[in-house]
């Protein structure tokens, strides 16, 4: 199949309600790596899963050439497996065992096959991947969910699979675990699709594969060029639609100045053809030839506006849709010198464990201070989150907020009502707005016509993200203090580009926990904090180059 791993050819699906998702679709994916985006509901992961052999097409096929390693974006696992059980190496090892101890029996040695290092290339594994610590008898259950990701890759790491299926990697990784696995798939060498939104990751893609209205456009470089590419094409576009609106109002121009002359020279002939006392046959005989010469070339002006606007159709259509959030918000403002937020000596618990050690933490927030909280899964960010908000009471320490709204976007987005409208819930947040204004915001929010008025439990992720954004930053009053919790997790990259423009417009301060280097630096993060092993501590600023 020469450089040919994946192979699709005229591939359709549609799901039982007979819903389509692709129909007739081919590419071919070769060897290196090669990212995968468009936005959700696209289709990324339901076309993993058909090449994974998970999905059966209503058409077409699919062929992998090689062994096939798939690691899905919600892991199949339950929680009383060992380790060695999730990396399907727990047999061999224990037949491994069992000769070292002396057992001969010819069933070992049938179970290990040609695997004798097996246990080393475990071990190695799970070390590439920050799980060194682990024993191979560790329950899955004990696990956090970042951990429980990278071992999953570890384990189709260690079938040596030549072409590997990678569903948001990097869902629930911190900083520490996400750099692991960029170094892994630097050094990968077989044929590599990735989906993700992580643009770091992306980064290091030697190709990128973009899932446009069921067809695969081919990107040479990584997600920078490929970003950089549809850039220029976005602008050649806009030029072309520009200069085909220029022509279909000219040729309409032209036209109505056509029609004007032929009414004037038959206005002009019928005068000239009465006062020249011509037979009424002959006088007949000329208005109809002046009539189908007038008709002649409406015709050809009316091909040529069609023709021109034609062409402004294929140049809206080459137009892609991304719509941004631009709004102004000068009701979140905060001067520089004004404290928003005093901690001293706090000190939680959270399952019967104490979050920070030694005295508590410490943390003062000054200003419109744009802050970034980093540390481990499972450090106590989320904790520290609630106690600034106030959603959880300190079990110790001193605490003091400025008056001001404080608003907390929890990782659930759980602050609005599923039940009511977006424009019920916006209501409810600015009831002083009059509805017109109200309309004006949302639409800059990007809500409307009819979706302003769904239930906002119908609404995607992104959605979802964007409603309660809007209800938060135009609140009244508004919020001069914003937390945010893993905010771009399970955003596509459109959702995480209007993310940032909402945040760009933003004037108050905030503290976002996020793994997200990028978007972290998108935002004009200017503060850096570490909560690790119970400590808080300001950190610089990580070395992006």
């Amino acid at each position: 199949m020469s450089d040919a791993f994946i192979v699709c050819s005229n591939l359709s699906f549609s799901w039982p309600d007979d819903t389509p998702v692709f129909s007739e679709l081919s590419f071919t994916v070769p060897g290196g790596r090669t990212g995968l985006v468009a936005p959700n509901g696209a289709g990324k992961s339901t076309l993993l899963r058909l090449i994974a052999g998970e999905l059966t097409p209503s058409g077409g096929s699919v062929t992998v050439d090689g062994v096939l390693g798939y690691l899905p974006q919600t892991l199949p696992l339950v929680g009383d497996v060992t380790v060695a059980e999730v990396l399907g190496v727990a047999e061999r090892i224990a037949a491994l065992h069992a000769i070292e101890a002396g057992d001969a029996s010819e069933e070992h040695f049938a179970t290990i096959g040609d695997d004798w290092d097996i246990e080393e290339r475990t071990r190695a594994e799970l070390d590439r991947l920050g799980l060194g610590e682990l024993t191979l008898d560790r329950r899955l259950h004990t696990l956090s969910g970042g951990q429980v990701v990278s071992l999953g890759l570890a384990a189709q790491l260690l079938r040596r699979p030549d072409v590997l299926l990678l569903d948001e990697p990097t869902n629930n990784l911190d900083l520490e675990a996400r750099h692991k696995l960029y170094d892994v798939l630097s050094e990968w060498t077989g044929c590599l699709l990735l989906v993700s939104h992580d643009r770091e990751l992306l980064d290091r893609m030697d190709r990128i594969a973009e899932l446009d209205r069921g067809e695969i456009r081919w990107y040479g470089g990584n997600f920078t060029a490929y970003t950089e590419a549809v850039q220029a094409a976005r602008e050649v576009a806009e030029s072309n639609i520009r200069n085909a609106e220029q022509e279909v109002k000219r040729e309409k121009r032209e036209m109505q100045q056509a029609r004007e002359r032929a009414d004037r020279r038959a206005s002009n002939a019928s005068r000239n053809l009465k006062n020249a006392g011509l037979p009424k046959i002959f006088a007949g005989t000329m208005k109809r030839g002046a009539q189908e010469a007038a008709g002649k070339a409406r015709e050809t002006h009316s091909a040529r506006v069609g023709q021109a606007q034609a062409r402004l159709d294929e140049a809206g259509r080459a137009l892609r849709e991304e719509d941004r959030i631009v709004v102004d918000l000068p009701d979140t403002t905060v001067p520089a010198g004004r404290t928003v937020f005093t901690g001293k000596g706090m000190r939680a618990r959270f399952d019967d464990r104490e979050v920070f050690a030694g005295d508590g933490a410490d943390l003062v927030i000054r200003g419109p201070e744009r802050i970034a909280l980093t540390g481990p899964n499972g450090a106590g960010k989320s904790t520290l989150l609630r106690l600034i908000d106030g959603d959880l009471e300190p079990a110790g320490g001193e605490i003091r907020r400025a008056d001001g709204r404080i608003a907390y976007l929890s990782q659930r987005l759980d602050l609005l009502d599923l039940d009511r409208t977006v424009a019920e819930n916006f209501a409810a947040y600015a009831p002083s707005l009059p509805d017109a204004q109200r309309m004006n915001l949302l639409a800059r929010f990007l809500f409307r016509g009819a979706r302003v008025h769904l239930p906002v439990g119908v609404l995607s992720g992104g959605e979802r993200l964007r409603a309660t954004l809007a209800c938060v930053l135009c609140a009244d009053p508004a919020p001069q203090l914003l937390l945010l919790d893993e905010p771009t997790n399970n955003l596509d990259l459109v959702s995480v580009a209007q993310l940032e423009s909402a945040l760009s417009a933003y004037q108050g301060a905030f503290v976002v926990v996020s793994h997200d280097e990028r978007f972290l630096a998108e935002i004009g993060v200017q503060r850096w904090l570490r909560l690790a092993d119970g400590q808080l501590w300001e950190i610089a600023a990580p070395d992006r180059g």
